[in-house]
């Protein structure tokens, strides 16, 4: 997958961008098939260090920050070519850095290509300096995946968003301490008709016993309750994942497939649940059956030791020894 990442340059002194475009330029790096692929934007790649000071100076910016070096990334399964390669990297720097000086150099000493790209810190053309950071590192990958996708190349998925947990407010949990919140007692409430509703119609009817009224319909992504005080809060409102309403269908769903019955306790899923709901049936089974014999006592065992001070002790209080009793005293 074609990537764009940023390399950190601790030491930004004025001679510095000579070393680092050197190093990129190299040909044993940059060479195949007896071509060179270097390509610039808004300079030439055989005197970009001395245009890159030009234009510091020119503007007298000469000092800090002196260039920034990227790489882009391809992956070996794309079977791209090293032309291909060569035009991606100036369209990238022509996109994302308008009017700075930039150098492309393509790596072809790896089993993928990479593509190098050091950026003047100072606009050739306003003077303007060149500032970087988290946002806009994430504009240019996302540049780069819309020109990659352009060339019919892979690119990374985008990661899915982590929606944040709404937190509940100091003043909020202050009135649930007290016993007078009105959240916390919607939330009871649900709770109570959860234990005993299995579809949707039931839950709604129960909680409008409970004077809630629910507002759940197909076309809005969020479930709304109203409160008997004419308050209203959505299901992600609540603090608990469980009541939100992409879980309560499932959890529905769930009930009226497995034919829970109200109340009742749901065994867990996997092996574990299997053998929870066959304990449970036994054990309902038992119940129903009266004529079973009682349980004979559990056996008690003592060590041949224990036997003998037993038998000494009663016949120091002149009790009768039963016969095993006494065959295995003799037998001491």
């Amino acid at each position: 997958m074609a990537t764009f990442t940023a390399i950190k340059n601790k030491k930004q002194t004025a001679g510095v961008p000579g070393g680092v475009l050197k190093c990129v330029r190299q040909e044993k790096k940059t060479c195949a098939g007896g071509l060179r692929f270097i390509a610039s934007h808004t300079c030439v790649p055989q005197s970009a260090y001395f245009e890159m000071m030009t234009a510091k100076q020119r503007f007298k910016k000469t000092d800090d920050r002196q260039f920034y070096r990227f790489i882009q990334s391809f992956d070996e399964t794309d079977d791209l070519m090293p032309q291909e390669a060569n035009a991606i990297g100036p369209e990238l720097a022509q996109r994302e850095f308008p009017g700075f000086e930039a150098m492309v150099a393509a790596h072809l000493d790896t089993t993928h290509i990479r593509k190098h790209l050091v950026v003047n810190s100072v606009s050739c053309e306003t003077g303007r300096k060149l500032h970087q950071s988290a946002d806009g590192l994430l504009k240019h990958r996302q540049a780069n995946d819309e020109i990659c996708a352009a060339h019919d190349l892979s690119i990374l998925e985008q990661p899915e968003k982590r929606s944040k947990k709404k937190r509940m407010k100091p003043g909020e949990y202050q009135a649930g301490l007290r016993e007078d919140s009105w959240k916390v007692d919607l939330i009871h409430a649900i709770n109570e008709v959860l234990e005993y509703a299995d579809s949707r119609e039931s839950f709604i009817a129960n909680m409008e016993q409970e004077d809630h009224k629910v507002i759940w319909t197909d076309t809005r992504k969020r479930i709304i309750f109203v409160c008997p005080n004419g308050r209203k809060c959505r299901d992600r409102s609540l603090h608990d994942e469980t009541f939100l309403k992409e879980n309560l269908e499932a959890l529905f769903i769930y009930r009226q497939a497995m034919g829970s019955l109200p109340g009742s306790v749901e065994p867990d899923e996997g092996w574990m649940g299997e053998l929870t709901e066959g304990l449970i049936q036994l054990g309902r089974m038992i119940e129903r059956l009266d004529d079973l014999p009682p349980l004979p006592a559990p056996p008690t065992w003592t060590d041949s030791k224990q036997r003998c001070r037993e038998a000494s002790k009663k016949l120091a209080m002149g009790q009768k020894l039963t016969c095993n009793t006494h065959s295995q005293g003799m037998s001491m």
